[in-house]
């Protein structure tokens, strides 16, 4: 069993989802853990129910002061930041890429990439001081492929995977490991705003023929947030039933 023990872990997007799922099972491994994500009464409710240790603050990470206040309260509840699970992310407007709004264009990546890029640069420095820690950043199948009516969103997480690794490049030697997790077709709110027979198609996509759950993308977390982990880091870890990995005719 993946062991957290005395660790303090910080996710954001943390109150549904794969966030939410991870937070249960870090706190199983050991650790203390803070919660960061907009809705307070959901925040409130799993604080509840992951029990002491447990601390949460409200807070849009795509607003810069909000973020840094949220990781700044994190470190004052629970101490200093041990892993750091960047996991908020939106998916806003499907069109076609001369029909795209700016406007969501800009919202998607001040969530998925712009408080990626903030959350890392504030804990960075206290990190390397302590000459430990690691860093796990949600990404998508979208890393690594290309998909139609989808400009902000492939955008957003094909550079938040170049990101990592060119954090991870430049910490290894302070001893600060940086990953990023690859959900496939995961069953989350943002899948459940698909149609019924939409998510029935996608999962026939998938070789193991169903989706995935939000849990099996949380026991890769723990790992690569863990000790055992030690030796990973500026790796992409697809979360996926073998969709990168294969191709079916």
């Amino acid at each position: 069993m993946t062991d957290l023990s005395g660790k303090h872990i910080v996710i954001t997007g943390a109150s549904t989802g794969i966030g939410r799922a991870s937070a249960t099972r870090f706190v199983a491994a050991g650790a203390r853990v803070t919660l960061i994500a907009r809705r307070e009464a959901l925040l409130l409710g799993a604080a509840r129910e992951l029990g002491d240790g447990t601390a949460w603050f409200a807070a849009d990470v795509a607003d810069k002061g909000a973020l840094k206040a949220a990781l700044d309260h994190a470190v004052a509840v629970n101490g200093p930041i041990d892993g750091l699970f960047l996991n908020a992310g939106i998916g806003e407007t499907f069109a076609a890429i001369e029909d795209y709004p700016e406007e969501s264009f800009e919202a998607v990546m001040a969530v998925n990439l712009g408080h990626v890029f903030r959350a890392i640069q504030h804990v960075l420095p206290a990190m390397k001081q302590r000459r430990s820690g690691a860093i796990l950043v949600t990404g998508s199948l979208a890393s690594e492929r290309g998909m139609s009516m989808n400009a902000a969103y492939v955008a957003s997480k094909h550079a938040v995977l170049g990101l990592s690794r060119a954090v991870a490049s430049e910490v290894a030697e302070f001893g600060v490991r940086c990953n990023c997790v690859l959900p496939g077709l995961i069953e989350t709110p943002m899948l459940d705003g698909l149609p019924s027979d939409a998510t029935a198609q996608l999962a026939r996509a998938v070789p193991q023929g169903r989706t995935g759950k939000a849990e099996e993308v949380a026991e890769v977390a723990a790992f690569l947030l863990s000790d055992a982990a030690s030796h990973v880091t500026a790796q992409a870890w697809a979360v996926d039933g073998g969709m990168l990995g294969t191709m079916r005719v």
